[in-house]
């Protein structure tokens, strides 16, 4: 499940695993640069001139599988067919 507030970016998301409740929050570049939270995973995604960081809540040693098909079914979400996606900042 994915949830946008009304207010918020599509980018700027959260998406959520109903079996495992883990829940990745998507955001846009300029809050990519922040430290991740202690025990928490990061990924980040490039598409075209897109960059944007997803970052785990409520970690419990998930598998990393489980975390890449929710990031990308997020991109697909956004229309982002080609994204690609780092383990580390592709900066």
């Amino acid at each position: 499940m994915i949830s946008i507030s009304n207010a918020g970016l599509p980018k700027d998301g959260t998406i959520h695993d109903r079996r495992s409740k883990l829940k990745v929050k998507a955001s846009g570049l300029f809050r990519s640069h922040l430290q991740p939270r202690k025990g928490e995973v990061r990924f980040f995604v490039t598409a075209g001139n897109e960059t944007l960081a997803f970052e785990t809540e409520g970690y419990k040693r998930h598998r990393q599988l489980l975390i890449l098909q929710m990031i990308s079914r997020y991109c697909i979400y956004l229309g982002l067919f080609e994204a690609q996606i780092h383990s580390t900042y592709p900066g």
